[in-house]
């Protein structure tokens, strides 16, 4: 119920933020170094899973002898990869929209599918975070097998993942207002 609030609570803060252009360009320019920096590690996360997956197809049938610590690697990797995924996604508006009211709505119509939309992925993303960071301190005493490392690392993924996704979402609210649209740009989330 209170990460419900909050994100409700934050649908009319990002409103404010709309009419104030000192405000929003600063989320809109923390959003483009910090979804940057969310892009290259998805891409790295994908690149370390591809590498440890070819050296673990090596191993086991080039040399008979499987490697004990590539599956938990790219099994990590690309948990990493999609969750920093998310968040370039809902900033880009790829992930399923509500496309006819935010396409042929009237302007009120448009703005109240964007803040309905932001509310629901903020609420969401606050809960993966909420979770995720508990599941991550639960588990920082246990090793991942093969890796010899905390657990906690992979499932870390989770609240950073969300923590993007959230800032993600809100600069694509900021966004879609800042170019006239009314929160409807084709394929908004």
């Amino acid at each position: 119920m209170v990460i419900g609030a909050a994100a409700v609570a934050a649908v009319p803060l990002g409103v404010v933020l709309q009419r104030v252009p000192a405000a929003r360009a600063a989320v809109l320019a923390v959003d483009r170094v910090l979804l940057r920096l969310a892009a290259v590690l998805a891409v790295a996360a994908l690149a370390v899973a591809v590498a440890a997956g070819a050296w673990q197809v090596a191993t086991r049938f080039v040399l008979a002898q499987p490697s004990a610590w590539s599956e938990a690697l790219v099994r990590t990797s690309l948990v990493w990869m999609v969750l920093l995924g998310v968040a370039l996604a809902l900033r880009e508006g790829a992930l399923v929209s509500i496309d006819l009211a935010a396409r042929y709505g009237p302007p009120p119509l448009r703005r109240a599918v964007a803040a309905a939309t932001l509310a629901a992925a903020l609420s969401f993303m606050g809960i993966l975070f909420w979770f995720g960071w508990g599941m991550a301190e639960r588990v920082r005493f246990q090793q991942l097998a093969g890796l010899e490392v905390s657990i906690a690392w992979g499932y870390a993924a989770i609240p950073i993942g969300a923590a993007f996704a959230m800032l993600g979402a809100c600069a694509r609210f900021l966004d879609d207002f800042r170019q006239g649209s009314g929160g409807a740009s084709e394929g908004a989330a």
